[in-house]
């Protein structure tokens, strides 16, 4: 991947909407050329897809939080397929540490969060930390930064 290829991704995840004509402007490189990098870096799954960011509060979606779950190895089985079944669930990662799993949720209230979270109890103990405010939205890593860094 040279630094084209990470021009490329950079300006994609800030608008995967972006024209090739756009990309093509700001890489200094044709259309056609851009378009057979992109598929190149999709087919090697670099990039794995694309997704448009929702305001989930103008989705009358108020409450976010985390959610850690003090999970046995033992209950995997049964306990991915649940949370890929509930949509209210954004992200489940397996991390370390005292809790095995660490949830971001969304839920109209903090009545259907709190019900939410004792359905999840019956995986084990869990912590939740209600999100007040976002300092930084989520976004995609800037390999564009980088490579102007070096």
């Amino acid at each position: 991947m040279d630094q084209i290829d990470r021009r490329i991704i950079s300006i994609l995840q800030k608008n995967a909407r972006t024209s090739l004509k756009t990309l093509s402007e700001s890489c200094f490189i044709s259309s056609p050329a851009i378009a057979a990098r992109i598929t190149r870096l999709e087919k090697s799954g670099v990039i794995a897809n694309y997704q448009t960011t929702v305001d989930y509060q103008k989705l009358d979606y108020h409450v976010k939080a985390f959610i850690r779950v003090q999970l046995n190895p033992n209950q995997k089985k049964e306990f991915y397929p649940y949370v890929a079944s509930i949509p209210n669930i954004l992200e489940c990662n397996c991390v370390t540490g005292d809790y095995s799993e660490l949830l971001e949720v969304v839920f109209e209230s903090t009545e259907a969060l709190d019900s939410f979270v004792n359905d999840l109890q019956q995986f084990g103990k869990t912590s939740t930390q209600i999100v007040f405010s976002t300092s930084v939205e989520r976004r995609g890593l800037d390999l564009d930064a980088e490579v102007e860094a070096q």
